[in-house]
């Protein structure tokens, strides 16, 4: 079956939140105070934590290493029953509703960090990528190619 277009997209998508997340979660973890990434502490605002070690473990994890396991999924679909033990759809591969998955924790995500802490401007551009994300996925097109049929 060839490929519809916006999987394309879903892919240089994943790959942009993932890396950009596991970059900005490792330099978080590093250097807590945020400093690695020229952040000041000031900026958590109204967060529970006084340096960015637990949401920098969280962007690692929720926004940078599950749209990565994402992207091998959409590329490769393969067939790990651990990565289908959280898929909500049984007629669909685990891939697509990571796909999903992965767009709803970034819009929540930055949504919290903006009603929390201080605007940045990379807040916006995340907000439209987990859309994206979310629109591609649900195209008729990538809901076709990741249908399981039953034989």
């Amino acid at each position: 079956m060839k490929r519809p277009f916006f999987l394309y997209l879903l892919f240089l998508l994943h790959l942009f939140l993932g890396l950009g997340a596991i970059y900005g979660g490792g330099m978080l973890a590093l250097e807590p105070d945020g400093s690695l990434l020229g952040m000041d502490t000031e900026w958590l605002g109204d967060v529970p934590f006084n340096t960015y070690l637990i949401p920098g473990f969280f962007l690692f994890t929720l926004i940078g290493f599950l749209p990565l396991l994402t992207f091998v999924g959409l590329l490769l679909k393969p067939e790990w029953e651990w990565a289908d033990t959280f898929n909500i759809y049984a007629n669909k591969h685990w891939a697509w509703t990571y796909s999903l998955y992965s767009g709803i924790i970034v819009i929540i995500w930055i949504t919290i960090q903006q009603v929390l802490t201080q605007y940045f401007w990379l807040q916006p551009v995340m907000t439209f990528t987990g859309l994206l994300i979310v629109i591609f996925t649900l195209t008729p097109q990538v809901i076709k190619n990741f249908e399981i049929y039953e034989h």
